[in-house]
């Protein structure tokens, strides 16, 4: 660095790195690396990392293939005798394989510096920017669908295979792995950490953050729920938005991958252990055409492959286990 004089005329801010690594910031009399920002570097001004359109539009064509497969593989696998865990892997393989290879394939060919420009960072700081994330998003998803059931739009939700057929031990695990663990980060590296930075390079960052969170909401659909389809993705996009939010103030997606995780385990604790059932007990129509209860129905709760195929598809509980191991897991 004391190679590189700071410009004599040069105002404060972030310069790229004469390296070729990162960014530098000038205080008006000296320079501080990226990652140890100086005092005077004032919050968020750290440019946001961008990445070629192409990055992003190549995510939604691998999106798409891949949701297209698992749909074809579904239909396929119908009536197919064979463990449920067999039916569980190749569901996550289908939907997951292609996305985390086009992500490989992006940190390898754009990134110059591969974990900060697809986000693929974790601060103590997410922590707290999590749960608070989480809390964003029940409230924008909350105002979306009373906006939904005011206007009496058509709204369906994503929760009704999941206690659907034999719930046994191995699908229990299999679910929790998927729309848990697996799913936050898939998707959030897919639309905040490589759509979101392709927009950002071609359009503002609340353009971007809005196209974002819409297509994350049209990948949620399934053709089987009709005009349900439409109330759905525009809870999910609300979702969707907030993620992208907090991925754009933070510069990484850390935040939006705890707020995810705790989206998906509260609607599947909340349905595996029968919570949404009773609810529905209690009024005369399913509770997601009622009350639309933010934690408990709308919710991004399965993964992309698993909203597009075929009933029954392999994310269903299948085979002949019996009902013991179910009732060990199950209330």
């Amino acid at each position: 660095m004391a190679t590189f004089p700071p410009p004599s005329t040069a105002p404060a801010g972030w310069y790229p790195d004469p390296s070729g690594h990162g960014l530098c910031y000038f205080d008006g009399t000296g320079w501080t690396r990226l990652g140890a920002p100086s005092a005077a570097a004032p919050p968020f001004s750290v440019p946001h990392p961008t990445l070629p359109l192409l990055a992003g539009v190549g995510a939604l064509i691998v999106l798409a293939a891949s949701l297209l497969v698992s749909r074809l593989v579904g239909s396929l696998t119908d009536g197919v005798q064979a463990p449920e865990w067999v039916f569980l892997a190749l569901s996550a393989a289908i939907g997951y394989g292609p996305s985390l290879g086009w992500v490989w394939y992006v940190r390898r060919r754009w990134a110059d510096s591969r974990a900060r420009n697809t986000g693929w960072q974790f601060h103590p700081i997410d922590l707290a920017w999590g749960p608070l994330t989480w809390l964003a998003a029940i409230v924008a998803q909350a105002a979306v669908a009373a906006v939904v059931l005011g206007f009496n739009i058509p709204l369906t939700s994503n929760v009704e295979d999941v206690a659907g057929g034999e719930i046994t031990t191995t699908y229990v695990v299999g679910i929790v792995l998927t729309a848990v663990v697996a799913a936050p980060i898939v998707e959030e590296l897919v639309f905040r950490g490589i759509i979101l930075r392709g927009f950002i390079g071609r359009m503002g960052a609340i353009t971007a953050i809005v196209l974002q969170g819409i297509l994350f909401g049209v990948a949620h659909v399934d053709p089987a729920r009709g005009t349900g389809n439409i109330g759905l993705a525009m809870v999910l996009s609300a979702i969707g938005m907030v993620l992208g939010t907090t991925a754009y103030l933070t510069r990484r997606i850390g935040a939006g991958v705890l707020a995810h995780a705790i989206l998906n385990g509260i609607v599947v604790t909340l349905t595996l252990t029968g919570v949404t059932d009773r609810l529905n007990n209690r009024f005369d129509e399913p509770l997601d055409t009622v009350v639309v209860a933010p934690t408990v129905v709308v919710s991004d709760l399965l993964t992309l492959e698993q909203l597009i195929v075929d009933e029954p598809h392999p994310a269903e509980p299948r085979g002949d286990e019996n009902d013991a191991a179910a009732a060990s897991v199950i209330d």
